[in-house]
């Protein structure tokens, strides 16, 4: 059961993805989780739920790519990191942050706000311990959204200049 929750989650995340979450039909989103419709509506009763089950296979597979085996020291820890979010943006979301994308194509669903605030708050969090920067979490967190946000417009530039601002944050905090 787990085994096909995981399959459709990552199917739905990756025609989100690429399309947004208007403009795929229902079938298309079956097609892409490979199932049934009636599959489909078992695991997912509806399209609110294709979307929090697409975020959340997003969510843990982030975190995974950003935090594991991470190098021990705060500057490496740091420049991994934020190298990392360069590299998920340009393999894996290069239009910006799915999270945000899906709040902003339904504001008043607060199961979506919900997760959307979840997600960075564990990526702040796990930054700050990796990095020993416990006391500047929010801005780590500032720090990492902005690349996000700037990866599109600047790429690689935008890795570099996070790297730069993560150094003062370190110089200012260490």
């Amino acid at each position: 059961m787990a085994d096909m929750m995981s399959k459709i989650s990552s199917g739905l995340e990756r025609a989100f993805a690429a399309r947004g979450f208007a403009e795929p039909s229902v079938e298309d989103l079956r097609d892409a989780a490979g199932v049934s419709l009636r599959t489909l509506y078992k695991y997912t009763p509806s399209r609110a739920d294709m979307v929090l089950a697409a975020l959340e296979n997003r969510h843990q597979r982030s975190l995974s790519h950003i935090f594991d085996g991470l190098p021990v020291g705060t500057k490496e820890a740091t420049d991994t990191i934020i190298a990392r979010v360069g590299t998920w943006m340009a393999t894996e979301t290069s239009h910006g942050c799915l999270f945000h994308a899906a709040v902003a194509a339904d504001p008043n669903s607060e199961p979506l706000r919900r997760l959307l605030e979840r997600h960075k708050a564990e990526v702040a969090s796990k930054a700050a311990a990796a990095t020993g920067l416990a006391a500047a979490e929010t801005e780590l967190l500032v720090i990492i959204e902005g690349l996000t946000q700037a990866w599109p417009l600047r790429g690689d530039a935008a890795v570099e200049a996070a790297k730069r601002l993560g150094c003062a944050l370190r110089a200012a905090v260490g």
